[in-house]
């Protein structure tokens, strides 16, 4: 009951308190004086009320000026763009409060922060890919090397790092990986005696050698020529050479990518390697060259003596490619790379420069390679091309690449001539459950699969299923029966695969292997050294 409905019941109940007092009054003798009292109250008590009135009446004016400029203050705030109003929700304590000077993201599960104008933004991102399984391996003979491979699991990648941006256009990330085995490290540490004399290796994780950066880059993207967007990039990164690599391992179908490409990529590209170059593309086209130097982790020094100190390599890779066919659920990519090794490392000790061809047999769990050149000596160069072919129709996706590598040996007392090998694979895959693979122009590759209807044990969710299959070959032999020639054998390798994508976080994979290498123990003698094996592996991913 409002104060003005409280006066005005009062004095009704005084006035009747009056009336009634004078009617006795009236009754009893009327009594001139008693009447002219009870007047005067009377005339007190409408002088009260009127007071009480406009008392009342200005504390209602003044309540409702001040839900004025509230309403006033929340519409300045609600005058922000709508993402920046939704993301400051939780921080908005009141109609007055100053506006927060940074939103906060979770795009894909991400935590990114932002200033409220989006152009400057910190995320942080990770992965996690643990593989276990084992092997089914068979040597040919006696003299095949190695005679037996391990089992067990391996934290294939262990990712964590930042990715950011400063006013718009300048992009950074780094990222550490502390998995147990990366592409391109090898051991290169050893103790205990004295440089050709021997000594015991050091294995550091991850993979060998000192370091694990992976990405440590800036790239700035403020310039738009031509239609498109370019980026000038440098530092260490993941250089964007093939198809296969230029897919991020969180999307590609198979637990390894073949090795026909992982060979490539090791001569002067693929993961932690030192680089600059740039890239311009559309939404069709894309186009990209980089110079390249050692992988981190490689010997800086030039007077080591344990291990030997090595000059820095140099390369540079080339790419261009474009989706020729796009529409609503299909479309049709081609592609060409080209690689080169400009100067190989040398050895500052021995003098030696090398270089070494090899990949284990699409899987990581043990990390021997079945097909190797071994050390080629003396070169001076080395120089690879490729194709690349994809395209999508609906929930079916089928890639492939060929490859040709040619090493150059000049650096010999007697020049040797050029060593030629080639190889190459193709894949397909099918999502049962109807989604599809969507094409990246930054990269120039296709995504991976985001369930429509991700796991959930409440529902009838399960995820995304998909199937897939490949075919791998990579021919390392090179004029067999004569003495220049190599004989890193001929590795075939089958693949079949399933994958569960619980929700766009978080995959399961499991593969199915069959391999022969075919191989002989040298250049000149055919003896049978090679093997086969079938193997099963899973792989369990989280990432965002």
């Amino acid at each position: 009951m409002t104060n003005t409905k409280r006066a005005t019941a009062a004095a009704i109940g005084m006035i009747g308190a009056l009336m009634t007092s004078q009617a006795r009054a009236e009754s009893a003798g009327g009594a001139d004086a008693e009447i002219a009292l009870l007047k005067q109250q009377l005339k007190l008590m409408e002088q009260k009320l009127d007071k009480l009135q406009k008392q009342t009446a200005a504390n209602t004016s003044a309540a409702a000026n001040a839900n004025a400029k509230a309403t006033e203050a929340q519409a300045k705030v609600d005058l922000r763009p709508a993402g920046v109003a939704g993301a400051n929700a939780a921080y908005v304590k009141g109609p007055f409060g100053p506006p927060p000077d940074a939103v906060v993201h979770m795009t894909n599960n991400r935590p990114t922060i932002c200033t409220t104008d989006e152009q400057n933004c910190v995320s942080i991102t990770s992965r996690v890919h643990f593989d276990a399984g084992g092997y089914d391996y068979h040597p040919n003979t006696a003299g095949t090397v190695p005679q037996k491979l391990d089992n067990g699991v391996n934290t294939r990648r262990a990712r964590i790092g930042i990715l950011g941006k400063f006013f718009g256009d300048w992009n950074y990330a780094l990222i550490y990986d502390f998995g147990g085995t990366a592409d391109g490290f090898g051991g290169t540490g050893s103790f205990g005696a004295a440089p050709g004399v021997g000594g015991t290796s050091i294995g550091f994780l991850p993979g060998g050698a000192t370091s694990g950066i992976e990405n440590a880059f800036l790239s700035y993207t403020g310039f738009k020529p031509f239609g498109g967007k370019l980026a000038i990039e440098g530092g260490i990164m993941d250089v964007p050479y093939t198809l296969d690599e230029a897919t991020s391992s969180n999307d590609i179908v198979f637990m390894e990518r073949a090795s026909s490409g992982v060979i490539a990529q090791n001569i002067a590209a693929g993961d932690f390697r030192s680089t600059f170059g740039a890239r311009w593309y559309t939404d069709r086209v894309w186009l990209g060259a980089y110079a390249t130097g050692p992988t981190t982790g490689a010997i800086h020094s030039a007077s080591s003596l344990n291990p030997n100190g090595t000059t820095e390599q140099v390369g540079a890779i080339a790419r261009a490619a474009a989706q020729i066919v796009s529409g609503n659920d299909y479309s049709f990519h081609l592609g060409g790379d080209a690689e080169w090794l400009i100067r190989a490392p040398r050895n500052e000790i021995t003098g030696a420069q090398t270089l070494t061809l090899s990949d284990r047999p699409e899987l990581r769990l043990d990390p021997t390679a079945l097909n190797s050149t071994g050390a080629l000596a003396g070169v001076s160069g080395a120089q690879v091309y490729s194709v690349e072919a994809a395209g999508t129709y609906g929930p079916l996706y089928a890639q492939g690449e060929y490859f040709w590598y040619n090493v150059d040996r000049n650096n010999n007392p007697v020049p040797l001539p050029s060593t030629k090998f080639t190889g190459g694979y193709l894949q397909a895959s099918y999502v049962l459950t109807g989604e599809s693979r969507k094409y990246n122009p930054a990269s120039a590759s296709y995504g991976g699969i985001v369930p429509n209807n991700p796991f959930a044990l409440t529902g009838q969710d399960w995820g995304a299923w998909e199937i897939g299959g490949r075919v791998s070959m990579m021919d390392l032999n090179n004029q067999l029966g004569t003495a220049n020639g190599v004989a890193g054998g001929k590795q075939l390798v089958y693949t079949v695969a399933l994958n569960w994508y619980v929700n766009r976080n978080v995959r399961f994979m499991f593969d199915f292997l069959h391999g022969d290498v075919a191989k002989q123990v040298s250049q000149t003698n055919f003896g049978d050294v090679g093997a086969k094996f079938n193997a099963f592996a899973m792989r369990t991913q989280v990432a965002f």
